[in-house]
């Protein structure tokens, strides 16, 4: 069973995931370890059905995630997809482990943070920025709805064009009641031009802000 750990409605993609601009520069071979990392994380995150296969899939690929940030400690891309595949891990895992896994991907996303916040459209504050509104408060967890809207209003301004630190500010707003506010962000993110290397991703993340302002919608 899914832990509820992290408050994930059931029209989110996932928790903390992201869609980065396409790799570029650096070490070819290193970018190619990450691209696999984004690539298996979107055939599990959108084609197995949720459950344990596809728990078991993503703890896999963590490990493999783990493998290679131990490697590469100081490269920010591995920071960043190790973060995110950790975050996607806590978020299917069980109360237990949950908030441990969390803590590890908060620390993986702020030391990315600390070394390129732009890297990949804004990947570490949009993934910080989502595990901060995500995650509870104290006492039980680190949740920060303050930090959250400082990081994803930074990660929106550093990716103007970025799918989802446009997809996580709106659902962020959206989560806040600032309904007027989310459907400018939502719609401002369906606008951004499509991801023909990322077809999966793109469409997913679309057809979910489309909902989104659906649901909006309805409350009127």
């Amino acid at each position: 069973m899914r832990s509820k750990f992290l408050a994930i409605a059931s029209v989110c993609i996932g928790a903390a995931v992201l869609a980065g601009q396409a790799l570029a520069g650096g070490d070819p071979a290193i970018d190619q370890d990450v691209h696999g990392l984004q690539s298996k994380w979107e055939t599990i995150k959108f084609s197995v059905p949720e459950g344990d296969k596809q728990t078991a899939q993503m703890n896999a690929l963590g490990a493999d995630a783990d493998a290679l940030a131990a490697k590469y400690p100081d490269n920010v891309k591995v920071l960043i997809w190790d973060g995110i595949i950790t975050s996607e891990r806590a978020s299917m895992a069980s109360a237990l482990s949950a908030l441990g896994l969390a803590k590890r991907a908060r620390d993986l996303l702020e030391k990315a943070d600390k070394m390129d916040p732009a890297a990949l459209d804004a990947g570490a504050p949009t993934s910080l920025g989502v595990l901060y509104y995500r995650v509870p408060g104290f006492p039980i967890a680190f949740g920060d709805k303050d930090k959250a809207r400082r990081l994803l209003q930074q990660a929106v301004q550093l990716a103007p064009n970025g799918l989802d630190a446009w997809y996580f500010y709106a659902d962020f707003l959206y989560n806040q009641s600032e309904y007027q506010k989310a459907t400018e962000a939502f719609t401002h993110a369906l606008s951004l031009p499509k991801h023909p290397d990322r077809p999966l991703w793109d469409e997913n993340r679309r057809l979910v802000i489309q909902e989104m302002l659906d649901k909006i919608r309805s409350k009127s």
